[in-house]
């Protein structure tokens, strides 16, 4: 088995009386997709802060195949550390783009500063790739200057999505990633969203309450509720054949007419 690319082991976080994560514990490897599910304050979104090192667990490890190091524990990394991480070995896809994107610069150059991040000066070098990424993410080059605040919710999201992978992460991070979005424009997206984690072979962790999205993105699949996994397992058999009580009730809500 090769080295994991993410460790997690007996993570808990707490806030005063609440305990949103309890004994957490998993591995993800290189090209793999994770799913996690679960209704509102079932501690899914805590969960993914903890593992991008948005926040900290109170207890628990999160380990990261940081490069030139191997396995480490998040924690131990200071803060500059993991913001390098941020912007070049992972990627994180907010639910609302505009949380993901500088709307203040041309949609080109949200594609370019990341880039800058992993090392590239060449502007003509730069422009033409994020010529290339706008085209995959099926958004017109001819936008490649135009401010991300013009462009409707689903293009935004596509750009945001061109914006963390271009500089090929290892690990994105995705919360939400097709919520607020039309039904026909989230088909669009989880098609292409499918397509370029499996092309780049990346690993991704998805954060989300819609079983489409994961039946569709994960291999695997955690259920999480009230802060615990009740349930994991390969993404169709725990869909297919739930064994928890909460999964069955998550599964049935969806079917019914």
């Amino acid at each position: 088995m090769t080295t994991a690319l993410m460790r997690v082991r007996n993570l808990d976080k707490r806030f005063d009386t609440i305990h949103a994560c309890r004994n957490v514990s998993f591995e993800l490897h290189q090209g793999e997709v994770l799913g996690v599910v679960g209704e509102s304050g079932s501690g899914k979104t805590t969960l993914l802060r903890c593992l991008s090192g948005e926040m900290l667990p109170s207890a628990g490890t999160v380990e990261y195949d940081v490069r030139m190091r191997g396995l480490t524990d998040i924690a131990a990394l200071s803060e500059p550390e993991r913001r390098l991480l941020r912007r070049t070995d992972w990627g994180i896809v907010h639910q609302n783009p505009r949380d993901g994107l500088r709307m203040n610069i041309s949609a080109g150059g949200n594609v370019g500063e990341r880039l800058m991040a992993v090392g590239a000066r060449h502007y003509g070098e730069i422009r033409g790739e994020a010529v290339d990424w706008l085209e995959r993410v099926e958004l017109d080059q001819d936008r490649i200057d135009d401010a991300p605040s013009t462009f409707s919710g689903g293009m935004q999201q596509r750009l945001q999505i061109a914006r963390n992978l271009v500089s090929k992460p290892r690990l994105v991070f995705m919360d939400e990633p097709t919520g607020g979005l039309d039904v026909s424009v989230q088909a669009r997206l989880l098609d292409l969203l499918r397509g370029l984690v499996r092309d780049l072979h990346i690993a991704a962790i998805v954060v989300t309450h819609d079983l489409a999205v994961v039946r569709l993105l994960a291999d695997r699949l955690m259920v999480m509720r009230r802060g615990e996994v009740v349930e994991s397992g390969l993404t169709d058999q725990v869909l297919d054949d739930p064994q928890h009580a909460y999964t069955q009730l998550l599964v049935s809500s969806v079917l019914q007419p």
